[in-house]
């Protein structure tokens, strides 16, 4: 067995108990996304694939703080480890590290290498459009969050309350993902996403106000 596949099952193995929002599929969806645009010119597909492997795996610690730890921080440190394990340069090894830290919005680090922005892209597009939609309702479940509220105070809620709804997620972070992609492909991708959530949550409002 390689050293990719193996690192592979063991970032695998780290989301078994993980919170179905952020599971091992939201990961094989990244990398799946990231091996659509790597495939460039001048793309290190092996950090590429790494760091698409490793970048969520912080995760659990994130969720378990409610939000108090930064997931792509405590995720590079776990990544650092598990590579020096498996005998990767330590040039090869900053290179996935940096694009750990650097996909989250949270982390305040930009990404700087062709392989950082493909990651940081491709992450987003997962976080929009009708995988988007599905995976913030699952989230909103599993923190008991309200099903919809749409005349929330988007100013005044908090995140991991009752409030924290997949109307609140698309009116706080998801509706603005288009406008910080990267990469022209990411761009492209997510213009599309971006109108089916839109027309989503103004059929979902109008339902909600018995006009459909």
């Amino acid at each position: 067995m390689n050293k990719l596949k193996e690192i592979m099952l063991e970032a695998k193995n780290i989301f078994l108990k993980a919170r179905k929002s952020h599971d091992w599929e939201h990961t094989q969806r990244v990398y799946n996304l990231c091996m659509h645009l790597g495939r460039t010119k001048g793309t290190d597909l092996e950090v590429l694939q790494l760091a698409a492997f490793l970048h969520d795996i912080g995760r659990e610690a994130q969720d378990r703080s409610k939000g108090t730890i930064c997931h792509a921080k405590k995720g590079a440190e776990m990544a650092r480890e598990i590579l020096r394990k498996y005998n990767f340069p330590e040039n090869k090894i900053s290179k996935v590290i940096h694009c750990i830290e650097a996909h989250s919005f949270r982390g305040g680090i930009a990404p700087r290498s062709k392989e950082a922005m493909i990651l940081y892209d491709a992450d987003k597009l997962d976080a929009i459009g009708a995988i988007g939609i599905g995976r913030a309702f699952v989230f909103a479940g599993e923190i008991g969050a309200k099903v919809h509220n749409k005349d929330v105070d988007i100013v005044n809620t908090r995140p991991y309350s009752e409030d924290d709804t997949a109307y609140r997620e698309f009116m706080v972070k998801l509706r603005k993902i288009k406008d910080r992609m990267l990469t022209q492909e990411g761009k492209h991708i997510a213009e599309e996403r971006h109108k089916f959530m839109v027309d989503f949550f103004d059929r979902l409002n109008k339902e909600v106000d018995g006009q459909l």
